[in-house]
């Protein structure tokens, strides 16, 4: 059985930095992709970050492109969101999602995601 529980979020003012983590609880976390997608208010949920099964490979939507960073540690089961010159734009609410597909790749289309944490709000302020 697999758990996502994100831990981070919180109010930050704009231009300011904010890290968010997910915990993976389980067996097998190197062999799932991990990726951040976020949801705002009213809007529907997006892509944000994506990293592969090993951490060699990463993606970003052009939004956050340059300003965010993910990253993973399989030693201890987690994945982080540090996010840089944040903008109001930029509040959300922010989920970790894992995808065991057996590729080499991972994929930002979120119906393809198995398993989901219950989110973490992040708010910044103008």
């Amino acid at each position: 059985q697999v758990s996502l529980v994100e831990s981070g979020g919180g109010v930050v003012q704009a231009g300011g930095s904010l890290s968010v983590s997910c915990t993976f609880s389980g067996s097998g976390f190197s062999r799932f992709h991990m990726a951040w997608f976020r949801q705002a208010s009213g809007k529907e949920r997006e892509f944000v970050a994506a990293i592969s099964m090993s951490g060699s490979r990463t993606g970003y939507a052009d939004a956050v492109t340059g300003r965010f960073t993910v990253s993973r540690d399989n030693s201890k089961n987690t994945v982080t969101l540090q996010m840089n010159s944040l903008e109001p734009e930029d509040t959300a609410v922010y989920y970790c999602a894992a995808d065991f597909n057996g590729n080499d790749d991972f994929t930002r289309l979120e119906y393809l995601y198995d398993y989901w944490g219950q989110g973490t709000q992040v708010t910044v302020s103008s």
